[in-house]
């Protein structure tokens, strides 16, 4: 399709355009990625609409116009290329999750390789239990390219409070409330993947109590940082 409708055809669409393309450079920029794998996708506020990576576009030939637009279905509204293939997945996770406003998969060397044998990354990390309150979870091995990896996800994010998910002999999705949460539970996640690896290395890496994991997750989410000044 070559014109994007004029409900749409917006400064906030455009600017979407540019949070995602910086997203798919963090990917990039931290390793978390390989030739043309993974993508990220953000929602349109007040829309059921999504914006995601083309398909078998590489990272660096990625431009703002190259996003496809598309309903939660996957139809596309607007583009010139094909969506990615995890569109579908991407999908079913905005429509079952109204908070998610962003949405990231990879595979990440390091925790694909736990999704590889089936095992959550334990939280044996405080920035484990901050980032992730408690083991990151392992979801199903399920079908690619229709909505049984989204079912999957959500389906495992409902018992945990973990952004991220590893899917079974597949790789990593992680939902954050914008693009930018996403990528950062989706580095988060491979860095705890990569330290929890070295640490069985090196001996026995014991889980922390579940309280103090709930309190550390408490503070890190509601307490850590910059607070907002009221407007």
């Amino acid at each position: 399709m070559t014109g994007m409708p004029s409900s749409l055809d917006s400064p906030r669409v455009d600017a979407l355009r540019s949070v995602l393309l910086d997203a798919h450079r963090d990917l990039v920029r931290y390793g978390l990625v390989v030739w043309t794998g993974g993508n990220v996708s953000c929602r349109v506020p007040g829309r059921e609409l999504m914006l995601i990576k083309p398909s078998g576009v590489r990272y660096e030939d990625l431009r703002p116009e190259h996003f496809v637009v598309c309903d939660f279905f996957g139809h596309v509204l607007d583009g010139e290329l094909r969506p990615s293939s995890d569109t579908l997945t991407h999908g079913f996770i905005y429509r079952s999750l109204e908070w998610v406003g962003g949405i990231v998969h990879t595979h990440s060397p390091y925790a694909t390789a736990w999704a590889a044998v089936g095992e959550p990354i334990p939280c044996v990390l405080t920035a484990a239990a901050d980032e992730f309150g408690g083991p990151i979870p392992v979801g199903p091995l399920v079908p690619i390219g229709d909505e049984s990896i989204g079912a999957g996800v959500v389906e495992t994010l409902r018992t945990s409070r973990s952004p991220a998910v590893l899917m079974k002999n597949h790789g990593v999705f992680c939902v954050g409330r914008d693009p930018t949460a996403a990528v950062k539970a989706a580095v988060m996640c491979e860095d705890v993947a990569r330290t929890t690896y070295l640490a069985r290395t090196l001996g026995t890496a014991g889980e922390l109590p579940e309280a103090l994991v709930a309190r550390l997750h408490e503070r890190y989410q509601n307490e850590y940082g910059q607070r907002r000044s009221p407007s």
